[in-house]
């Protein structure tokens, strides 16, 4: 085979990996990044899902004044949020009963949230 001068170990097609090439940046390091942000994202949700429930009773059993823009706002995001677990305990003392049917979804969010979170760091 003969060799011209300039043409020498030059790619045939331009734009083609050729096989001395190295593959590129390591995937794993991306997976592992993407899944960490996932777990991040997921973490933040359900700690102010949490959070918004938590405020909603700490304003009910200070009894704040319904009628105000804020409070208003809390109890119809609490009541969103947990509306799923709307008297699932009945009871006569109004505080415990608020407690208890906001404060469930509180902790399952929370649990539920990092519990799906620490799964994804460790994948």
């Amino acid at each position: 085979m003969r060799q011209i001068g300039f043409l020498v170990n030059t790619d045939p097609v331009s734009g083609y990996q050729t096989y001395d090439q190295s593959a590129g940046p390591d995937r794993t390091a991306r997976n592992q990044a993407a899944a960490r942000r996932t777990a991040l994202t997921i973490c933040t949700i359900a700690d102010v899902a949490a959070g918004v429930l938590g405020l909603w009773i700490v304003l009910f059993l200070l009894d704040a004044n319904q009628g105000n823009a804020f409070v208003e706002f809390v109890h119809g995001a609490a009541d969103w949020l947990g509306g799923w677990a709307q008297d699932i305990f009945t009871m006569d003392t109004e505080g415990l009963r608020v407690i208890l049917n906001y404060g469930l979804p509180a902790a399952l969010y929370l649990l539920l949230g990092h519990g799906i979170a620490v799964r994804l760091n460790r994948a």
